[in-house]
C-alpha cells in the first residue's frame, strides 16, 4: 500500500497501464517535458519517451481527432484537456465521431478512448477553468463518464477506463487534486464503471453526490449528528440507480448535491428517476444542492457559488418535513388518521399515500 494524492494515484495508473501495454500512449498540452499544468504526468515524458508522451499543439479538436484516428486503428490514446473549459473546441470529434463510430460502423470500428479532464473550481483560477459539464457528456449516448472523489477510486476506475472498448470522459476534480493522502494499493487493480460506492451508511436521509462535492457531504454528515447514508456515485454515465434506489426506499429521503448549475444538471436527472421508482417511499421532496444558474465568478465569489456543509445542512432539513407536514395536513383534512396533527412523526404520515393523491 501507498499514501498517496489523487495526482499520484493518476499517476501511478497511467504507468502501470504504459508498462502492461504498448498500445497505450499519452498526448496532450505540456503533459511530456512539464509533465501537465498539474503535473500529473510528470516523470512519464523521461520514463516512455517522446513516441508515446507526446506534447501537442494548443488544438483540442486536434488533440482529440488525432486521438479517435489512433484508436480506430488499434492504439489505446489517453488524451489530456488542459480545463474542463476548453472541452468546447473537441465537442464534436467526441460527440460527433467518438462517440458514433461503434454504430456508424456496426462495430467494425470501436473507439477505445480515454479523455482525462481536471473538472470544477475551487482553485482561484479564471474564466474557462472552473466548469463541471458532465452532464453534457452523460446526455450524449455512446460515451462513458467517470469522475472520482478519492484517489483509490481515480486508480482503480482510470485503469478501468484505459481498457474500456468505448470512448470515456475521466473527469478529475482539480479541487482535490492534493487536498488528501488515502491508502492505495501499489499493485493494479480495477474498478467496475457503472457502479456507485456507499461511504456511509445511514437511515434518515440519503445524500447523492460525485466528485469533490462528496467531500463537502461527508463534512455535512460529520457535523448533522444523524445518521445519513452517503451514495458516492463514481459514474455519472452508466449510473447506478438500483444502489440510489435501495437507499432511498430505505431512508424515505434525499439530497443530491453536484457543484454544476441546477438548471439540467445531472441531480435532476436523479431526481426524476427517483420520483418514478421510489415515491411511494419519499417521505419529503427531493432536495439539489447546485452551482447557481450563472457562469462560474472569479475568485472572490467562487466558493459561495459552490455548495458547502451549511447549504448541504439547510436542504436536508428540507428534506426532512416539507412532504410529510403537507401530507398530514391532507389526511387532517380529509379526515384521513384522525388525531395525527401536522407535527405527526413522519412515520405516521407513511399511509397509504397512493390512495390520498388519487382520491
Amino acid at each position: 500500500m501507498a499514501n498517496l494524492t489523487l495526482v499520484q494515484a493518476i499517476n501511478l495508473a497511467l504507468v502501470q497501464e504504459m508498462e502492461k501495454d504498448d498500445r497505450v500512449i499519452l498526448l496532450g498540452e505540456d503533459v511530456g517535458a512539464n509533465g501537465g499544468v498539474f503535473r500529473v504526468t510528470e516523470g512519464l515524458h523521461k520514463r516512455f519517451g517522446a513516441h508515446r508522451v507526446v506534447d501537442s499543439p494548443l488544438a483540442e479538436s486536434g488533440i482529440i481527432g488525432t486521438s479517435i484516428g489512433l484508436a480506430m486503428a488499434g492504439l489505446r490514446p489517453v488524451p489530456e484537456i488542459q480545463f474542463d473549459g476548453f472541452l468546447g473546441p473537441a465537442y464534436d470529434q467526441i460527440c460527433s465521431h467518438a462517440a458514433r463510430m461503434r454504430t456508424r460502423t456496426r462495430s467494425a470500428f470501436t473507439v477505445p478512448l480515454t479523455i482525462r479532464v481536471p473538472v470544477g473550481g475551487g482553485i482561484h483560477a479564471p474564466e474557462l477553468h472552473s466548469d463541471s459539464p458532465e452532464s453534457i457528456y452523460a446526455h450524449t449516448p455512446g460515451l462513458k463518464v467517470v469522475m472520482p472523489s478519492s484517489p483509490y477510486d481515480a486508480k482503480g476506475l482510470l485503469i478501468s477506463a484505459i481498457r474500456d472498448p468505448d470512448p470515456v470522459i475521466f473527469f478529475e476534480p482539480k479541487r482535490i487534486y492534493r487536498a488528501f493522502r488515502e491508502e492505495v494499493p501499489e499493485d493494479e487493480y480495477t474498478l467496475p464503471i457503472g457502479k456507485a460506492r456507499t461511504v456511509c451508511e445511514g437511515d434518515e436521509m440519503t445524500i447523492v453526490s460525485w466528485g469533490a462535492s462528496v467531500i463537502q457531504c461527508m463534512q455535512a454528515i460529520e457535523k448533522s449528528g444523524k445518521s445519513i447514508e452517503l451514495i458516492d456515485l463514481r459514474t455519472i454515465y452508466p449510473f447506478d440507480m438500483d444502489a440510489v434506489e435501495a437507499s432511498v426506499k430505505k431512508t424515505g429521503r434525499c439530497v443530491i448535491v453536484h457543484e454544476a448549475p441546477k438548471t439540467c444538471g445531472f441531480g435532476a436527472e436523479i431526481s426524476a428517476r427517483i420520483m418514478e421508482r421510489c415515491f411511494l417511499h419519499l417521505e419529503a421532496p427531493v432536495q439539489r444542492v447546485a452551482g447557481f444558474d450563472t457562469i462560474m465568478p472569479y475568485y472572490k465569489l467562487e466558493l459561495e457559488y459552490m455548495p458547502d456543509t451549511a447549504r448541504i445542512a439547510v436542504s436536508g432539513e428540507s428534506a426532512g418535513g416539507g412532504l410529510a407536514a403537507n401530507l398530514c395536513l391532507m389526511a387532517r383534512d380529509r379526515g384521513l388518521h384522525k388525531g395525527a396533527g401536522v407535527g405527526a412523526d413522519m412515520g405516521i404520515v407513511r399511509f397509504d399515500v397512493h390512495e390520498t393523491l388519487l382520491q
